[in-house]
């Protein structure tokens, strides 16, 4: 019995099967499971089995209940007992029923219903037959089970039970299997049998289509398990308990009811708010709770391999673990729509029947547009539930894997820092987890394809037996190709990825040292260096794009060619074509090509997504600080707070090279121990080692109570100075009153405009060295710790603030602390209760300044180099003392009083100086525009035809945007013209000529396949070329900005800029914007073809297209402005994260690893609730476009059932159909696309944002070239030089006029932030001034060029820069000397023998920010640079700062022999290293005070004097 008469057969008996006993084993399995499966008595005796198999399971779990809990009441007093659920375990105490439990108590009580009408029908007509019994049989079970089912859900209820047994779920999991057997079976009942069918059974099969829907929601229910009783109040225990929010504007998903959410009516409110003014920040919902980066983290955690679990994968095991139920939905989903999408191509055939013969039963033809409607109504329903579902999984995922990177981040080692450094994690975190993201969608494609393939091979050999073999043969042609690209893209992916991240690396080096790189003009050596790897990535690029064009226009090309393969073997065979036969092949060819296209899409998201998998791997698996390195105990006994014994310790985690050997120490609580040693000696490693920092090879270390950390490079926060300082702890005014007072930061914040709520730059970047230094030291002394680790926190401020601030701070507020403090100042140590002195790693002597000044050695060389360097300072002391009690001059200079004390200690690098009021006054004051860094600039309202114009005219103009719409046209007309064709060659008027029919056909196809070819190269070459130009502008534009730029926007805008935007400007939207053109032209071809054959559809085509216009408007304004704040809300996540690595050594120092955690979590919620809404949004309008296209096409098919034949041949209604049926899908598409590229034109925006920032002078003036030898003498004369840093604030430097000769040495001082820094920054034209010139060798310097001024002269800048390379490359960036000049240069700077000792020699590694060598030997190197460079004019802002005493006066030395004939200008607050230069220039807030000798301040009254006076006694009294 064939699989068509098994569906039509009313018997139950399986005799036919066993008589036919010569057939095979094989045959006889067939046979049997079609029986099984097709027979609709065996359906029912098959859905009865289960029925009954669930009743007597309740039945069992009853009795067993019920017995358990008489024994119970035997053993117990209590008599609640019995109130507890049969099937559940405990009842919370509060509860509400929501909107979901009552909507599946409706849906099951309708079904019971039903289910027992039709029984009772069933048993009153009475029982003729087995097939009778059978159907009688299986409705008494169905409604007996139905009525079990809504009464344990009656009993939930009453006992409140949160989740539906697992008895229940798994019934309705089989039932809405075994109903989609039904369901699909009576679909194919009517398509082969038509009216052949017996009167009960149709009944049977309408029965079992309308109740698909209601088992389809029961399946939802029983994946999800909630019952939808809702606890108010959590349990004691809080388990599996769902506890309502208190939060005021969460995402109404939260709360929606079942409806809502298929229909996405939870939506309506934040699309009306957006539709009617552009939505603001705060205006978007939050994330419903169960979605946020907390919980998503505690269940990657949870999920994480064990110890001891050997998996290959980890991060994808634990992302399976974390989120199957999640996948197990999306693939139903994906299920339900395969079903449903194969009904449509599978009525073509009837609808042609129907309309070729004589219409006289109009129900057929009614019944036929019903199956379609609902059809087409499951299939919009679960694409897009699946759409929406498969996007917030990547979502989560991507929440998952940021918080998971972050958490990593704070964890790891310092090697497995350097391995992997800050701008290739920001890749991880931009990039992989995004690619990780976007692949969800596509991740079911891989086993889809193969079913759909399946399908869809199965219905063309329904239609034209054997010929589909030459479609089996050409698919598998075109996936083995696909295959061969996709391993390809592969490689040119991974390629591709590997040169952004050295891009985006170089690109963060940059922006991070772009003072550095400013002042000594290497800005075309860094654009070189990332215009090299871009130039790599593009090639890279290419290759990746055009492959893609390839892939799309062989994809393209597929239904058409395989179609004429196929109607030739056809024709071969003598197979007939007719009109249905044909449509419907073509219909299910242009269904293939969807599986075909992603299949490939998907496998390169796959190896895409393995690649970033391996990556983030590498990171999440790489070494972790050991927690148990340091002992840490609160309140030992022994009061020891510190102590190390026999501890060797190095910065790698296998501990080859070790930095620390022999350690042994011990500091009692309460004492002040000091830290000396000379540069590299190991004394910042010492700390680090007392952190935990270190690998410890061996030995203990034990630390007893919290440790605060403030290390030798600053590490500010972008944020006020308040909550710098508070970091993270409650505000005590009296404390932090104290606190100021004691770092010497009250006069700093009278000035600041805005007081402690002044913003700080990324990096502490608007303050001087020495208010960084002091604010961190307040943050450290405001948190209260038990020991203090303080790393040379003199170095940075003048003698004056350094003795207040060992006064007041380390002998003041923290007199019963315990100190480590390191330091270059021998003036202090006196007073250290405990001294180290340390030499290439180990402590070589310790003990009291006496004791060891006894012993000589180390320590006795490092008093007599400075007792030598203050010698002529307490030479000149009694001369100045004879003078100290006379008046002192006011200078001309200054229309102020001079006066002995500074007025403030705050350097206004983009503050201003403002009305003088207190700090706690400022700190009340409205905020005005305190804010440093602006909020980033966002477009409103929709993206500007100017920026499409911009983008699309940018490569070649209007010729070739022209270019891309007419050949997609042309290709749009050639493929209309093969189904014009198809139905002209098919109709019943003509004779069918097979020659003829081929060969205009295979023509056809052929000038297709062509034009899509074209068309596909043609806008990938237009789209890289309008990429590339994109690229070359922003990063001219950025390189050309003013230092104010970086000064107020954070490093992570411009890396977002470069990476993601930069992406979308690669990538998605050229490829996009063509498919969108594409897309626009199908759907008016299907317009165009629809109208003509069905006229009346007219009359709807017009209303439908404004209702698509105005829902793509209502819906735009919502989404484009998620888009852009979704792109806002990014920046902060990066910059959040770079910002925590830098400072992880202080984050981790303090503990607050929690604090950090919780601000990464609110960021990236922050950024993932626009992502949300925005995917919901997309979902939102794709339903409501899609089921209006089936109802017009549905309608459109009622108009050709209703109207003659002689109005619409059947040719043409099969020709209407074949492209009405997709209208739905493309038509949404369409409108889909065109908002996706409007959405990621918000990049070009962004891009086009900072390719117009306002550029600082030219680099070179060709009108006023200098002399290859300027500046030939070094003669400087400055003219009243006034200098602010925005036109609104005022003056910083007020009037400065002086004049040096060349070859002098000129020392500048003066109070921390009295504008030192500001006046050298003139001078290389940091910053212009506002009035007033400064004259170099008779030349205006305003007159030149940046880089013709700046390359000529020498700096050494106050923070010692290094950059991610080499010895070699860091010395010389530019190439421009030989190895010999490079080791004399190192010779010089003292730093011979540390790079000689390395294998490496001059290609020695620097690690990124040169964290691999101390602050010290970072300062040496810069020295070098300048020993090598050999400038007329030498400036020196605090060069030697982070030196100790010893090698300060070598360096000395060196630069006055190197330099003998140069102007040095040299910016010290040790005053040695000034005392013997030729002149002194004092300067005090923005005036010069004093301009003379030395010797000459000394002989009267002066601020030198009195600076020199501070200095020698600068120990006294401590």
């Amino acid at each position: 019995m064939s699989s068509e008469t098994w569906l039509t057969s009313l018997k139950c008996s399986s005799s036919i099967i066993q008589s036919s006993g010569s057939s095979s084993t094989v045959s006889v399995i067939v046979k049997w499971l079609e029986f099984i499966f097709l027979s609709p008595c065996s359906q029912r005796i098959l859905f009865s089995s289960v029925d009954v198999v669930f009743l007597l399971t309740c039945i069992v779990l009853a009795v067993q209940k019920i017995y358990s809990r008489f024994q119970a009441r035997k053993n117990s007093n209590s008599s609640s007992i019995l109130e507890k659920p049969l099937l559940e375990a405990e009842r919370p105490q509060t509860f509400k029923a929501t909107f979901w439990f009552k909507f599946t108590v409706l849906v099951t009580a309708v079904l019971a219903l039903c289910y027992i009408g039709i029984s009772i029908l069933a048993f009153t007509r009475g029982i003729r037959s087995a097939w009778n019994f059978a159907e009688a049989l299986f409705r008494l079970f169905q409604a007996l089970s139905h009525l079990v089912v809504l009464i344990l859900i009656a009993h939930e209820k009453k006992f409140r039970a949160v989740y539906h047994p697992m008895v229940i779920r798994t019934y309705w999991v089989m039932s809405l299997v075994i109903v989609a057997l039904f369901s699909g079976a009576g679909v194919a009942r009517l398509i082969s049998a038509g009216d052949n069918i017996d009167q009960d059974l149709r009944i049977d099969d309408i029965i079992s289509l309308v109740s698909l829907p209601l088992y389809v929601f029961l399946f939802i229910v029983a994946i999800q398990g909630s019952s939808g009783i809702s606890i108010v109040q959590e349990h004691k225990d809080g388990a599996d308990s769902i506890v309502e929010t208190n939060e005021s504007n969460v995402s109404g998903y939260a709360t929606a009811s079942p409806i809502s959410k298929a229909m996405w009516l939870w939506m309506n409110p934040l699309l009306s708010k957006g539709s009617k003014a552009p939505l603001k920040l705060d205006e978007v919902p939050t994330l419903p709770p169960i979605y946020r980066a907390q919980k998503m983290a505690e269940l990657f955690e949870t999920n994480w391999r064990k110890s001891g679990e050997n998996v290959k994968y980890h991060v994808l095991m634990t992302l399976i673990r974390c989120f199957w139920k999640n996948i197990a939905l999306t693939a139903f989903l994906a299920i339900v729509r395969l079903a449903v999408m194969y009904v449509g191509p599978a009525l073509i055939q009837s609808f042609v029947n129907f309309a070729s013969g004589d219409r006289s039963n109009l129900s057929e033809g009614y019944f036929l547009v019903l199956i379609l409607l609902i059809a087409k109504l499951v299939e919009v329903l679960s694409s897009h539930q699946f759409n929406f579902q498969t996007q917030k999984l990547g979502m989560l995922i991507r929440s998952t894997l940021i918080t998971a990177l972050y958490k990593k981040g704070l964890r790891l080692s310092f090697s497995s820092r350097q391995a992997h450094g800050v701008g290739q994690i920001v890749n991880y975190m931009a990039v992989d987890c995004q690619q990780l993201s976007d692949m969800m969608p596509q991740m079911h494609s891989l086993w889809l394809m193969p079913l759909q393939l399946g399908v869809s091979l199965v219905l063309l050999y329904a239609y034209i037996g054997g010929a589909m073999l030459v479609s089996v043969f050409a698919i598998v042609s075109v996936i083995a190709l696909t295959f061969m690209i996709a391993r390809k893209n592969n490689k040119y992916q991974f390629n591709l990825m590997m040169n952004r991240d050295s891009r985006m690396k170089t690109t963060n080096e940059l922006l991070n040292n772009m003072r550095v790189i400013k002042f000594q003009a290497w800005e075309e050596h860094f654009s070189k260096q990332i215009q090299n790897f871009r130039e790599k990535e593009y090639g890279w690029l290419s290759k990746f794009m055009y492959a893609i064009a390839y892939n799309m226009s062989m994809l393209w090309s597929v239904p058409v060619v395989i179609a004429a393969l196929t109607f030739v073997v056809a024709i071969f065979m003598h197979i007939p074509l007719e009109a249905g036969t044909v449509f419907t092949i073509t219909t299910i060819l242009k269904i293939l090509q969807e599986p075909i296209r992603t299949f490939p899409q998907a496998l390169m998201s796959i190896s895409q997504a393995m690649i970033s998998l391996e990556r983030l791997d590498g990171y999440l698996t790489s070494y972790e600080l050991k927690t148990k390195t340091v002992e840490r105990e609160e309140g030992c006994g022994d009061g020891l707070a510190v102590e190390v014994i026999d501890g060797t310790f190095s910065w790698e985690d296998e501990g080859e090279e070790q930095v620390l050997k022999d350690i042994n120490f011990q500091i009692k609580k309460g004492k002040l121990a000091a830290i000396v040693g000379t540069v590299g000696s190991g004394k910042s490693s010492l700390l680090a080692a007392i952190l935990g920092e270190l690998h410890k090879s061996s030995g203990k270390v034990r630390v007893c109570g919290n440790t605060a950390y403030v290390s030798q490079t600053s590490w500010i926060q972008n944020a006020t100075i308040q909550e710098n300082i508070l970091f993270g702890s409650k505000m005590d005014k009296k404390r932090y009153s104290d606190v100021l007072r004691a770092c010497s930061l009250e006069k700093d914040l009278e000035i600041f405009e805005y007081g402690d709520q002044t913003e700080i730059g990324e990096r502490g970047i608007n303050l001087s060295g020495g208010q960084k230094q002091r604010i961190q030291l307040a943050r450290a002394v405001y948190q209260d710790c038990d020991i203090y680790l303080l790393d040379d926190i003199f170095s940075a401020v003048d003698a004056h603030t350094g003795t207040e601030i060992f006064k007041e701070c380390v002998r003041g507020v923290l007199k019963d602390k315990t100190i480590l403090l390191v330091t270059h100042q021998v003036d202090f140590l006196h007073n250290a209760d405990l001294i180290m002195v340390m030499r290439d790693g180990k402590i070589v002597q310790s003990g009291k300044y006496e004791e060891l000044l006894e012993s000589g050695m180390d320590f006795g060389a490092l008093v007599a180099a400075h007792e030598t360097s203050v010698g002529i300072v307490e030479m000149s002391t009694n001369q100045y003392e004879q003078q100290s009690n006379s008046p002192r001059p006011i200078t001309p200079k200054s229309p102020q009083n001079l006066s002995g004390k500074s007025d403030a200690n705050g350097e206004r690098r983009s503050f201003s100086n403002g009305e003088r009021r207190s700090f706690s006054e400022q700190s009340n004051a409205d905020n005005g525009n305190s804010k440093l860094i602006e909020d980033e600039e966002r477009e409103i309202g929709q993206v500007s035809l100017g920026v499409y114009k911009q983008y699309c005219t940018r490569a070649y103009g209007w010729w070739g945007i022209g270019a891309v719409v007419i050949s997609s046209l042309i290709w749009q007309l050639s493929l209309m013209a093969s189904d014009y064709w198809l139905a002209f060659e098919t109709s019943t008027e003509r004779t069918f000529n097979p020659s003829l029919f081929i060969e205009v056909y295979a023509i056809i196809a052929v000038i297709s396949c062509i034009l899509v070819g074209v068309r596909m190269f043609l806008q990938t070459f237009i789209g890289l070329q309008t990429s590339q130009s994109f690229f070359d502008q922003m990063l001219e534009s950025v390189l050309h900005a003013p230092m104010s730029f970086f000064d107020t926007t954070p490093s992570g805008r411009i890396l977002t800029r470069a990476s993601n935007d930069q992406f979308n400007v690669d990538v998605l939207i050229p490829l996009f914007l063509s498919l969108t053109i594409a897309m626009y032209f199908t759907v008016i071809g299907i317009l165009f073809i629809t109208i003509q054959y069905a006229w009346p559809t007219a009359f709807l085509i017009f209303p439908l297209i404004w209702l698509n216009f105005w829902y793509r408007r209502y819906y735009l304004s919502t989404s484009r402005e998620l888009s852009r704040l979704d792109s806002i809300t990014k920046a902060p996540i990066i910059h959040h994260f770079s910002e925590t690595i830098s400072g992880v050594m202080t984050i981790r120092g303090f503990g607050k690893q929690d604090k950090f955690f919780q601000e990464n979590f609110d960021r990236v919620n922050a950024n993932l609730r626009m992502d949300f809404h925005n995917n919901a949004s997309n979902e939102w309008l794709g339903f409501r476009l899609e089921m209006i296209g089936s109802f017009v096409l549905c309608a459109a098919t009622m108009f050709m059932v209703l109207l003659p034949s002689t109005i619409i041949k059947p040719e043409y209604v099969g020709l209407s159909l074949s492209y009405g049926l997709p209208l739905n899908g493309v038509l949404f598409w369409a409108i889909y696309m065109s908002c996706f590229v409007e959405n990621r034109m918000v990049s070009v925006e962004r891009i086009k944002q900072f390719t117009t920032i306002p550029s600082e002078a030219p680099w070179r003036n060709p009108n006023f070239l200098p002399s290859s030898d300027w500046p030939n003498h070094g003669d400087i004369a400055v003219s009243n030089l006034q200098v602010r840093y925005r036109w609104n604030t005022p003056l910083v430097l007020k009037g400065i006029s002086l004049s040096i000769h060349g070859g002098e040495k000129i020392g500048v001082v003066g109070r921390t932030g009295s504008g030192k820094s500001t006046l050298i920054q003139v001078f290389f034209r940091l910053v212009e001034p506002s009035a007033g010139k400064i004259v170099i060798d008779g030349i205006d310097i305003s007159n030149l060029g940046l880089h013709d001024l700046r390359s000529r002269f020498g700096i050494i800048p106050q923070e010692p820069v290094l950059f991610e390379g080499t010895v070699r490359s860091n010395i010389d960036p530019i190439g421009l000397y030989s190895d010999d000049e490079i080791w004399k240069s190192l010779e010089r700077c003292q730093l011979k023998d540390v790079v000689a000792a390395k294998p490496e020699k001059l290609d020695a590694s620097v690690a990124d920010c040169g964290d691999n060598w101390s602050v010290g030997q970072r300062q040496l190197l810069c020295l070098g640079r300048v020993l090598l460079k050999h400038s007329k004019i030498l400036f020196m802002d605090e060069a030697t700062a982070s030196v100790d005493s010893q090698t300060d006066a070598v360096i000395q030395k060196i630069i006055r022999e190197d330099f003998a004939a140069c102007t040095i200008i040299t910016i010290a607050h040790r005053i040695p290293t000034v005392i013997d230069c030729d002149r002194v220039l004092v300067v005090d807030d923005g005036w010069v005070k004093e301009f003379d000798k030395p010797s000459k301040l000394l002989e009267r009254p002066s601020l030198f004097g009195a600076l020199v006076q501070e200095y020698s006694n600068r120990s006294s009294g401590l």
